[in-house]
Formats: structure tokens, sequence, C-alpha cells
């Protein structure tokens, strides 16, 4: 049985009933298919929304987020993805896919006893499984150990020393002549690169403007309804442009390919009178996609954001190919153009070859991503000759992007939520001390040594949320203790009958009568003098797991820094730090 339209199906013959009957059915499936996944994140896994890679690449600089990768989370991540990628709305499934293989390892993990008890290991799995998901999701192996390397493991400074060999070889390639390409090409090779660049940073700044209008209206108190009002809003859009009608998967894969005489000419495409209209649609299609991804990127639903970046690049990079190449065919005889063949039967500018080009600028620009994204887009496309022009692009994109704003989506959106994710950059003082950022002492809740009891204990831990607790004896520092150790010792003696027996956290205030909580004590703790410079600092917690800082004087606390501290310390040019934490 040959495929029917829906008219056809209900013998439909009227033009304008044809046109609502397919426009409805079309914004129905719609809804419901996203409608349904909001409802199922909304109700069953809340930490199933989004992308999830800014709260992976937290978890792998030492965030404990074990709710974030239950396999509760794991089904609804799947089923969700699967409903909201086949509503049609502006979202990719990459991302999210490598939260789903993040979430099958520590399910995994959960049956071996030699990982519960090391965080270390669990990062170390986590950051392979990451570069599995990077690799079934763009089929780009190599692509994934990079990308582990370059966004989510960053191993501080040494990102700079990747970004500078980035460039140094694209310089260096650049001088050398090349078959695949011509010399006039480079400008609109770089023109693709400062669009990609501005259009990513307005597509943050876009992305970060709805997120806190989200966050401050009614539309935080109604998840679903935003979904399926967004969702129907798209739907009944993208109906109308016949680019944006299409899922952005086909649509790329199509805008990808070149012009050959025995392929089917993709909705006219190829051909070459209908140049002005086809331009004209593809940057239709391009804002639009920006204006739906800046909405999509962050409601109640399972959605990455490579693809239908991926889409916007794609889009403007084939619009600009096709301009390209109709002005290089119109003026083939003037000099710019004596490197094309004089054949007017042989192609001289590769219409797909930009879309290439203008997608990796644009994913460039979104996520400041270099040299991983080299790799990905290479092994996607196949082609060598691709990897020089998509250089340049990324590099150009980044530049600009850079200047507009310092930060990509990942780690804007880290900075929102409030994660304690340190970014790897390059920090530098002004002379100032530690002295400048820590808490002084008269501001932190202490335990002092051999004076608390259990119950009282039991009640700091209720009233106070901190993370841990220092112990002094009169401001003389005994040691540290986290929280979750505390709360370990005190619920083997909370009882109506040693609720009232005193706390030890070291011999020299043990006695028979006491209970011994030495044991407890953090082994790696860290103290320093108020005066050390804030670059050590920064730098301390960058290249280690600590999670605090303690500052003494001849013995005597004189305060404490959080790695939460130092994320603000790197954060503050943000202004939107914590908003939707």
């Amino acid at each position: 049985m040959e495929w029917q339209s829906w008219s056809e199906y209900l013998e439909v013959k009227h033009i304008f009933a044809e046109s609502f009957l397919q426009i409805s059915i079309y914004v129905s499936l719609a809804i419901a298919l996203a409608g349904s996944s909001a409802i199922l994140v909304k109700i069953y896994a809340p930490y199933a929304f989004h992308t999830g890679i800014p709260e992976i690449k937290a978890i792998l600089r030492g965030y404990v987020l074990d709710a974030f990768l239950t396999p509760w989370t794991l089904l609804i991540k799947a089923i969700g993805l699967a409903l909201s990628v086949s509503s049609g709305l502006s979202l990719g499934k990459e991302g999210p896919l490598i939260h789903v293989a993040c979430c099958l390892t520590f399910l995994l993990t959960s049956f071996f006893k030699q990982f519960e008890r090391s965080e270390g290991q669990k990062r170390k799995l986590l950051a392979a499984s990451a570069a599995a998901g990077v690799s079934v999701a763009f089929g780009s192996p190599l692509g994934g150990v990079i990308f582990i390397l370059e966004e989510l493991d960053s191993f501080a400074n040494d990102s700079d020393v990747m970004w500078r060999g980035f460039v140094a070889s694209a310089i260096a390639a650049v001088t050398n002549n090349s078959d695949t390409w011509r010399a006039f090409e480079l400008v609109p090779w770089l023109a693709l690169g400062v669009i990609g660049g501005v259009l990513g940073s307005l597509l943050i700044k876009l992305n970060v403007q709805v997120a806190l209008y989200r966050r401050n209206t009614f539309l935080n108190d109604w998840p679903v309804l935003e979904v399926v009002g967004a969702s129907a809003i798209t739907a009944a859009i993208s109906y109308l442009v016949v680019f944006t009608r299409v899922q952005s998967s086909e649509l790329v894969a199509n805008l990808f390919q070149e012009c050959k005489p025995l392929k089917v000419d993709y909705h006219g495409l190829c051909n070459p009178t209908a140049n002005a209209e086809n331009i004209f649609l593809l940057v239709i299609t391009a804002l639009l996609k920006i204006a739906f991804t800046a909405w999509t990127f962050g409601i109640m639903v399972p959605a990455g954001i490579f693809l239908p970046t991926i889409t916007i690049g794609a889009c403007l990079g084939r619009a600009v190919g096709i301009l390209t190449q109709t002005t290089q065919t119109a003026y083939a005889g003037t000099w710019i153009f004596q490197s094309c063949p004089p054949e007017p039967t042989v192609r001289c500018v590769s219409p797909g070859f930009y879309a290439v080009i203008g997608a990796s600028a644009m994913l460039a620009g979104v996520t400041r991503m270099t040299v991983s994204l080299v790799v990905i887009m290479f092994e996607l496309t196949g082609a060598l000759s691709h990897v020089l022009p998509i250089m340049i692009s990324v590099m150009t994109a980044k530049w600009v992007g850079d200047a507009l704003g310092k930060d990509g989506i990942y780690t804007v959106w880290i900075a929102m939520r409030g994660y304690p994710w340190l970014a790897p950059v390059d920090y530098h003082d002004q002379g100032e001390s530690a002295a400048g950022i820590m808490k002084p002492v008269d501001e932190l809740v202490l335990i002092e040594d051999g004076q608390c009891t259990v119950g009282e204990l039991d009640d700091m831990i209720k009233t106070h949320q901190y993370q841990g607790f220092p112990i002094v004896e009169q401001r003389r520092l005994v040691g540290y203790i986290t929280r979750d150790t505390l709360k370990c010792h005190i619920g083997r003696h909370l009882s109506s009958e040693s609720r009232l027996g005193r706390c030890s956290f070291s011999n020299r205030n043990h006695n028979g009568d006491a209970i011994d909580f030495s044991d407890g004590l953090e082994k790696s703790i860290l103290h320093l003098r108020k005066e050390t410079p804030q670059e050590l600092i920064v730098r301390i917690f960058q290249r280690t797991n600590f999670r605090e800082i303690l500052f003494t004087d001849r013995g005597y606390l004189v305060g404490l820094v959080t790695k939460k501290d130092i994320v603000a310390l790197l954060t503050m040019h943000f202004p939107h730090t914590g908003s939707l934490s």
C-alpha cells in the first residue's frame, strides 16, 4: 500500500480544506508529542530536562549530583527525548545522548563495590561514557575523545595550549597551496566565521533573557503549558516555510549535499533560476530557528542545542555559497576568479561545502568549542579537504564571539544554575590576597571541641546547610569535618541516653565520658595564611579537588574560602550568576 496524505485518506478535495486539515494535524501531533515529554519530565524526573552537559561538566569537576544520574532520570530522558525530537521543536538529541550515556555508566557502577567510595573513579568512568555519547551522537569516535579533553575535563590551563596549537596549525595550513579551494574563498569563509560569532553571541544573550523571563513570570509555575504553547507556535509557523517544516536532521543532510545531475533536487536548491528565492528562504529559516532555539533551549523537555545550531549555520552557509557561486558565474572573466576552471560546465564553488563551514562557525559561536568541533565536523563529512576551511571559520567565530561575550552557552547555564564549576581560565589578581575573598572566622559556624553535645550537633546541622564545619579549641584550629561524615557519626549515637553526651574531636579533649568523633576529621584539609595571593588560591582550586581551604595565623583559625566562593569570583563578570539556582 502506498503512502497517503491525510487529505487523500479522508478524501478532502477543496484546496482550502486540504491545507487547513494538513496544518491542523501537523500542529496537533507536535503538541501531543511535546506535551507528553513535558508531563513525563515534570512529574517523574525534573533532572531529565535540558541538555545535561552543564551538569556533566560540573560533576566531572567534583560536584556531587547523584540525583541527576538515577535510573529513573535515564528512563524519562530517553523516552522524553524521543518525544520532544519528534515534536519538531527546535532542539537536538546529541547533547542529551551524552547525559544518557553517563546515566547508564552510573547505573552500572552501582553493581561494583569498588566504585561506591571512590568519586574519582566514578568521574573517570563518566568522562569515558561522555566520549561514547559523543561518538554515538555524531558518529565521531575521535571527536568524542577530544570533546572530553576540551569541554568536560579541560585540564585547567592546558586548554590554552590546545587552542594556541590549533591557531598555529590553521595559519600554517593556509600558507600551503591547495587544489581543493581558491584564494578568493577566504573572504566568504571569514565572513561566515564573523556571522557565526555574532549570531552565536546573540543566541546566547537571547536564551539568557528568555530563561530569566521564564523564571520571573507565571511560566515558572506552568512548565507543561509553556511546552504546549511553544510547540503549537513552532509547528504553526514552521509549516508555512518549506525548510522549517521538515526535521532538522533531514534539512542539514540535504544542505550539506552538492548538486549532481543524477541526484534529486531538494526543494529546488539546485535550480539556478531560483537562487534569489532560495537565499531568501534560507535566511528566513535561519532567523526563525534562532528565535525558536532561544526559547526552546531551557523548557521542560530533554533538549540539545547542537542540531538547531548546526541547522542555523548550514542555512546561512548554503545561502552564502549560492551567492558566491552566482557571483562567480556572472563575473567568471574577472581577475578575482581566474583560479576557477575555464570550462563553464566545471563547478568552481560548492554551496554544500559552504553549508558545512557555516554550521561549524555557528556552533563555535554558541559553544566556543574549537579542536573537538573541527574533528567532529570532519568525521561527519568524511572529507579531508573540509578541515582547513572549518578551522578558519571556527577560529574566526571564536575570536568574534569572545570579543562579544566571554562565555559559551554551557558556561552561561552553569553560572545561572549556580553549579560550583571552575572555568579553566588564567586568573591574575591585582595584588589582592586571600583575605579579600575569605569568610572571616566571625561569620563561620564553628564546633568547639569537647564542648558540644550530640544533640547540639544534631540541631546545628538541621539549622545550617553548610557542607562542612571547622572544629576549634578556643579559636585554635583542630580540624574540619564534612556534613555527611558528621551526620553519620551523630546517627550512631543519637538516642535519648547519649543525646547529652559531649563529643571529642581530638585526643587532648578526650576522656572516658566523651564520645570520640576524631576519626571523622578530614585527612587532607589544607590551611594557608590569609596573605596568600588570590591567584594562587584560584589555581589550587582549579587543579585539585579541594572544596574548601582554611586560613590560620599561628595555629588560630582566621577564615575559610570554599569552591563556591572561587566560582563567584570567576563569574562576577556575568550579571545573572545564580539566577536559576
